[in-house]
C-alpha cells in the first residue's frame, strides 16, 4: 500500500534539501479533520533556520507547488503548520486494493520478522484468589501478545506464577495449624482464609513470623513435607486459574514461575560475587545502587533465603539464553517501578550481551482500587475475577432477554458481550491510569464500550447477510465512496496498520481500543446518512463493500484485544 507520509516526506526533502527521515518523524496526523490529512509542524526548524515557523511553512509550500505530483490535492499554511490534503481517489484505490488482497488478514505483516518478544504477564499468586488486580496485567499482556504476533514477531507469552517466596512459609504454617477446620471444597477461599489468619497472627507474634521464614527455608532446601504441601497448593490454584483463562480464551507458551528458577539462583549469586559488587550489609547480601540513586538491591536475606529479585535475575539470564529476546516486557503494576529499575540495573552485572539488558522493559499500569480503598489479600477485601466475569455474563444476558427475548444462542452471546464489556473497559484508557472499580461503570452498556463495537459489527454483518453476497472489488465504483463519511472510514482503515505498530511501539493497547470506537462511530454516521442496499447497483456494491471492510477490521481489531464478536445481539 502506498505510504502517503513517506511520499510527502520525500517531496518536502527534495524541495528543501532537508533530511527525509527527520521530516518523516516530524509529520503528524492533525487532530482536527478540517486541518488536512497530514501536517508538518515547522516550529522545530525555527531555531535552525532562524525564521518564524509561519515563514518556514510558507517557503516550503511555495517550493512544493512547483513540483508535479499525484499524491497531494492541496496544501495550506495554518499557524506554523503546513497541512497536506491527499488525493482522495488515490487513497480509496490503494485501501481497496490492499484490503481485497488480504481480507481477513488485513493489517497483518512481517514487520517484526526475526525479532523475539518475551511478554511476562498475568502471574497470579498460588493459593490466593485471582482478583481484578491480576485482570489488568492479564488483559494488557494478552492484547500485546496478540498484536505483536499479528505483526510477525516471534512472541513468547510467559505466565510467571507467584509460586515461591515467604508467603508459602506462611501458608505452610497456617495449614499445619488449622487445616482440620476446612473442607477445601472451595480451595482458594479456604486457602485465602488461612492466609489472612496467619498474617494476623504474624502481626501479633514476631516469633510466628520467624517460624514462617524457616518454613520457606525448608521449602528451598526441598524438604519433603514442605514440598508436598507446596505442590498441593499449586495444583488446587491452577485448577481454579484455568477456569478464568478458559473464560477469557487465554493461553500461555510457558508457566515457568518463580519456583522454576530456584535451582538457578546459585549461578546468579556466583556471577555477582565475581563482579565484586555483591557485599554484606546487616547480615544480608546486597548490590549497592547508591551511585544510581536507588536503595540497595537485596540478593539474599540474612537467613540465606533468596528473594524474588534474585529469582527475577535468574529469569533474565534464562530468557536471554533460551529465547534470545529483542524485548522482554514485564506487564506489572507501577507499584513495582523501583523493583524493576533495580533488577534491570543489576542485570548489567550478569555478563549478558547489552542487547538483552537494553531490551528489558517494565510495562507498568495503574492500580485497581475499590471505592473503599486499595485491595489486599492480607485484609481479605478483594473482588474475584471469576465472580466479576460471571456477573458480567449474567447482566448481559438480562439485557439481551429484555431487548430480544426470541434471540437464539442467548447464553453464548451473553458470554461474548459480558466478557467483551469487561475486557474493553480495562483496555479503553491508557494503562498507566489508576482504575477505581465500580460495578455500575464496568457494566455500563452505553457509550464508548465493548458492546457498542459489537453492536456496530452485528449491524454490518446483518446487512451483508441480507445482501447475500460480497461484491467483487473490480465492480466497485470508487466515485461512490468519495463522500465525507466514506472518506473518513477509508482513512481510518488505511491507518489500521500504523495503529497496530503504535500499540507495539508504545505497548499501549488502548490505542487500538480508541481506533475501534472511532471506526464504529464513523460507520454509524455513514449508515445514518446513506442507505446501503439501494436499487442503484453501483451505489449498493460500493456501500456494501465498505460495510464488509468495516465488519472485517472491527472483528480483527477486537480479536487482538481478546474480544469475540457475536453474530447477533
Amino acid at each position: 500500500m502506498l505510504d502517503f507520509k513517506e511520499k510527502i516526506s520525500i517531496l518536502v526533502a527534495n524541495a528543501t534539501n532537508m533530511d527525509c527521515m527527520e521530516i518523516n518523524n516530524t509529520i503528524e496526523i492533525p487532530k482536527e479533520k478540517n486541518m488536512g490529512d497530514y501536517a508538518l509542524p515547522c516550529f522545530k526548524f525555527a531555531k535552525i533556520l532562524k525564521k518564524a515557523p509561519q515563514v518556514i511553512a510558507n517557503e516550503i509550500n511555495d517550493k512544493i507547488k512547483n513540483i508535479e505530483n499525484e499524491i497531494i490535492e492541496k496544501t495550506e499554511v495554518v499557524n506554523g503548520y503546513l497541512n497536506f490534503y491527499i488525493n482522495q481517489k488515490l487513497l480509496v484505490e490503494n485501501v481497496l486494493t490492499e484490503f481485497d488482497s488480504k481480507k481477513k488478514n488485513y493489517g497483518k505483516s512481517d514487520f517484526g520478522k526475526d525479532k523475539n518478544i518475551v511478554i511476562d504477564y498475568s502471574s497470579p499468586n498460588i493459593a490466593k484468589p485471582f482478583h481484578i488486580g491480576h485482570l489488568r496485567t492479564t488483559l494488557i499482556g494478552n492484547a500485546l501478545y496478540k498484536t505483536y504476533k499479528y505483526l510477525g514477531y516471534n512472541t513468547i507469552g510467559i505466565n510467571h506464577l507467584g509460586d515461591y517466596g515467604t508467603q508459602f512459609g506462611k501458608m505452610i504454617e497456617g495449614y499445619k495449624r488449622w487445616h482440620n477446620e476446612y473442607t477445601f471444597e472451595n480451595p482458594i477461599e479456604d486457602l485465602t482464609d488461612i492466609y489472612v489468619r496467619i498474617n494476623e497472627l504474624c502481626k501479633e507474634d514476631e516469633s510466628v513470623l520467624e517460624i514462617c521464614r524457616n518454613n520457606f527455608k525448608k521449602l528451598e532446601n526441598k524438604e519433603e513435607y514442605e514440598v508436598e504441601l507446596w505442590e498441593k497448593f499449586k495444583e488446587l490454584s491452577l485448577k481454579e486459574f484455568n477456569k478464568i483463562y478458559d473464560l477469557l480464551d487465554i493461553k500461555f507458551d510457558s508457566l515457568n514461575g518463580e519456583a522454576f528458577y530456584s535451582d538457578k539462583i546459585d549461578e546468579v549469586i556466583d556471577i555477582l560475587e565475581k563482579s565484586g559488587k555483591l557485599v554484606e550489609s546487616e547480615g544480608a547480601r546486597i548490590i549497592d545502587l547508591t551511585d544510581k540513586g536507588m536503595p540497595p538491591c537485596i540478593i539474599c536475606k540474612s537467613n540465606g533465603s533468596s528473594i524474588y529479585a534474585t529469582r527475577d535475575l535468574a529469569a533474565i539470564l534464562y530468557r536471554a539464553r533460551n529465547y534470545d529476546f529483542d524485548k522482554c516486557l514485564y506487564v506489572v503494576a507501577y507499584e513495582q517501578n523501583l523493583h524493576f529499575k533495580q533488577i534491570f540495573e543489576v542485570a548489567k552485572l550478569l555478563g549478558i550481551d547489552e542487547k538483552y539488558t537494553n531490551g528489558l522493559e517494565h510495562v507498568s499500569y495503574g492500580m485497581v482500587h475499590l471505592k473503599s480503598g486499595k485491595m489486599s489479600t492480607r485484609e481479605g477485601n478483594v473482588i474475584k475475577v471469576a465472580d466479576l466475569l460471571n456477573e458480567a455474563i449474567q447482566r448481559a444476558g438480562k439485557i439481551i432477554e429484555e431487548k430480544n427475548p426470541n434471540l437464539q444462542n442467548k447464553d453464548e452471546i451473553a458470554k461474548k458481550v459480558g466478557i467483551g464489556a469487561v475486557i474493553f473497559n480495562d483496555l479503553a484508557n491508557s494503562r498507566i491510569k489508576d482504575e477505581v472499580f465500580d460495578w455500575d461503570t464496568i457494566l455500563n452498556f452505553q457509550g464508548e464500550t465493548g458492546p457498542y463495537i459489537q453492536y456496530i459489527y452485528v449491524r454490518t454483518k446483518s446487512i451483508i447477510d441480507n445482501a447475500g453476497f460480497i461484491p467483487n472489488m473490480q465492480d466497485i465504483d470508487i466515485a461512490e465512496l468519495l463522500n465525507e463519511e466514506g472518506i473518513e472510514i477509508i482513512k481510518s482503515i488505511y491507518n489500521f496498520d500504523e495503529v497496530l505498530k503504535s500499540v507495539t511501539q508504545k505497548n499501549e493497547p488502548y490505542l487500538l481500543s480508541k481506533f475501534l470506537i472511532e471506526l464504529a462511530k464513523e460507520y454509524s454516521a455513514f449508515y445514518n446518512n446513506y442507505k446501503i442496499l439501494t436499487e442503484d447497483k453501483k451505489q449498493a456494491n460500493a456501500r456494501l463493500y465498505l460495510t464488509y471492510m468495516v465488519n472485517t477490521v472491527l472483528e480483527i481489531g477486537a480479536g487482538l484485544l481478546g474480544i469475540k464478536m457475536p453474530d447477533r445481539m
